[in-house]
């Protein structure tokens, strides 16, 4: 006889006997409204990533942290396979893969070493003038620049560097030092002459002068320092950035400087696309951080350029942290064409 999910043996004497079933459990799904609201953020991300949509000055300050955010999109795809739902997987999917295509490639790159005129440049922000001068001079012997593009240059540390013997590394210079954010300042191994009315600096001093090395006609070198994009500033910012001139056709032009920009803004893209290329990101390099650099946080976001005519073959860059400094320098190998 059976009862429920017992069986009971009556004809064998009275002996009770069998096997209790147990139910099989229910395994618990994920809700699929928790697929589509981890999904969101990072759909949302991507479609203003990709398209250039960020507007004033938090979207644009959160949009340095894209190569961030498309690691994080891996997490929706995890969540919408454990609901099974398949509309949120996908979505996850297409988001995963066009935050990868964003950020992945500046990670992909390999030396340009061919003919040309080498020339080697080396940018720092110098945090009003704080950055230790012997650790800035030691990196000036070690990797040997023909040009130096500071910001945040004051008159001290001007004196400072005097002091120290930059003369006999850089002995030519273009300077607007001030005693704030302002100051901006390049020294050349080479002769230098100020160039006027480039274009219209908007943001701090922004220094232009054109340089000629051995072997090379002469290059134009620009000291990029733009506002940071906080507040109501992120106008001006974006503003000084549509501003720098685009490529000539018979001069070529190297920008080196605290862009306050990552390559994930559209005002960064919008103006490489006129036809430059930020040298970090042809060799491999762009997704080494720059930025803040000497605090109890190592650096996250990549804002410090070396940005170059296409023309130009970048053979190595290598990022060096400076005491005294929260932002790192960005040196720069590259190879002027003929």
């Amino acid at each position: 006889m059976k009862r429920g999910s017992v069986n009971v043996d009556i004809a064998s004497g009275g002996d009770v006997g069998g096997t209790i079933m147990t139910p099989p459990r229910r395994r618990r799904r994920v809700p699929g409204a928790l697929a589509w609201a981890a999904v969101a953020p990072f759909a949302i991300w991507a479609v203003a990533r990709v398209a250039g949509l960020e507007r004033g000055s938090l979207p644009t300050q959160i949009m340095t942290a894209t190569p961030y955010a498309a690691v994080g999109s891996l997490v929706p795809v995890l969540v919408g396979a454990l609901a099974r739902n398949r509309a949120a997987t996908a979505v996850a999917l297409v988001t995963t893969a066009a935050l990868s295509l964003s950020v992945l490639p500046r990670a992909v790159g390999s030396a340009e070493a061919g003919p040309g005129a080498p020339m080697r440049v080396l940018t720092l922000n110098m945090l009003y003038g704080r950055a230790e001068p012997a650790a800035v001079m030691d990196l000036l012997k070690r990797l040997k620049p023909d040009v130096l593009s500071a910001q945040e240059l004051t008159p001290e540390m001007v004196e400072a560097l005097d002091a120290a013997g930059i003369d006999e590394l850089l002995p030519y210079r273009v300077l607007q030092d001030e005693p704030d954010a302002r100051g901006s300042g390049l020294y050349g191994r080479y002769p230098m002459t100020p160039l006027e009315n480039l274009f219209r600096p908007v943001g701090h001093n922004m220094p232009a002068a054109v340089i000629t090395l051995p072997g090379a006609k002469p290059v134009e070198i620009i000291d990029v320092h733009p506002y940071a994009p906080l507040g109501d500033l992120v106008y001006d910012w974006a503003t000084a950035i549509d501003a720098f001139p685009a490529p000539s056709g018979d001069r070529i032009r190297i920008f080196a400087g605290d862009f306050n920009a990552s390559l994930d803004h559209a005002v960064m893209r919008r103006f490489l696309d006129r036809g430059y290329a930020d040298a970090a990101d042809r060799v491999g390099q762009g997704l080494v951080p720059t930025w803040p650099a000497g605090r109890s946080i190592p650096p996250v976001i990549t804002i410090d350029h070396v940005v170059v005519d296409r023309r130009v073959a970048v053979n190595q860059v290598s990022v060096h942290t400076v005491p005294g400094t929260d932002h790192r320098a960005v040196f720069a190998d590259l190879r002027l064409p003929g």
